[in-house]
């Protein structure tokens, strides 16, 4: 791995955006360089420490992917080098970290697909026995195992936090067509890569996925997919105590860090999710490294 990047620096290329995690350059005005940084944001607050390596590794997993899930939708990649449009003295800053994409018109739409219940979906159940308006079976538990995966999107925010809606919010979006074929898709998308990841021991609880329009209005999947930063993994040997105890399962994501910060005291109170955050400490970092790590390899071996 090469040394932690918190931020690229290129001068060849106009500055289109800086994301939570990845700054995006502007290659003509047909492609986008897409440059994943080491940064780790939670509670859509971004950590004043990066963590090493770990950008490569989620360009890693997300072109793993992109080659694996090309036969359900087309995607953004390029198949170019991202050396190839930048200066030499720039190479290493892009190296092993970057993806050079399609320019697409994105839609305003987080494809969220859940298989097991946690995170916010676990919250809303317990308030209304649903998530994004689908109703679901009484009784079930966090971390449950969902009957069928549901599609619980979100409205892209273009700052703040995305905004749980409901299928028909969708519709209302982006019209019916375009909205059943991105939750069937996406429903596809995820039921394939849960089902390989399974042989590898691991469990995709949820996930998301991001589509834009081509030139000719066809459907590309973009952006990253089924990263750790996107997606919930969780090893298969350590889900069925933390299930039977009611707990979050360990997993190979942020959710460590989001335990951290939850468990902080500034001056006797919790941390109220406002920058700045919390320093991590060295221990945190390390041990979140390593687990982005271990994901990657379970995957790929």
């Amino acid at each position: 791995m090469t040394a932690a990047l918190h931020t690229s620096n290129l001068s060849s290329l106009p500055l289109l955006a800086r994301g939570k995690v990845r700054d995006n350059y502007a290659v003509g005005n047909d492609r986008i360089l897409m440059v994943a940084s080491d940064r780790l944001s939670a509670f859509d607050v971004i950590m004043g420490e990066p963590i090493p390596g770990k950008g490569e590794i989620l360009t890693r997993m997300a072109l793993f992917w992109f080659a694996r899930l090309g036969h359900v939708c087309p995607n953004h990649l390029t198949g170019e080098a991202p050396e190839s449009v930048v200066t030499p003295a720039e190479v290493p800053q892009v190296q092993g970290r970057s993806m050079l994409v399609r320019r697409l018109k994105p839609i305003m739409v987080e494809a969220v697909v859940r298989g097991y219940l946690a995170g916010s979906g676990w919250k809303e159940y317990q308030e209304s026995q649903s998530v994004c308006g689908v109703k679901l079976p009484a009784g079930l538990k966090n971390a449950s195992k969902l009957p069928e995966p549901i599609f619980t999107p979100a409205a892209k925010a273009t700052s703040g936090h995305d905004e749980n809606v409901s299928y028909e919010r969708v519709v209302e979006m982006v019209g019916a067509e375009l909205a059943a074929k991105i939750r069937d898709t996406s429903i596809r998308l995820y039921k394939e890569a849960a089902d390989f990841a399974l042989t590898k021991g691991l469990i995709i609880a949820d996930t998301k996925f991001e589509f834009g329009l081509d030139e000719k209005g066809e459907m590309v999947l973009m952006d990253e997919v089924l990263t750790p930063d996107s997606s919930r993994y969780w090893p298969v040997e350590g889900y069925q105590e933390a299930f039977a105890r009611g707990e979050n399962p360990p997993s190979f994501d942020k959710q460590f860090v989001r335990d951290w910060l939850e468990s902080v005291r500034i001056d006797g109170h919790p941390w109220d999710k406002t920058p700045p955050a919390p320093r991590l400490p060295r221990e945190v970092i390390e041990k979140t490294a390593a687990k982005y790590r271990e994901a990657l390899q379970r995957l790929t071996a």
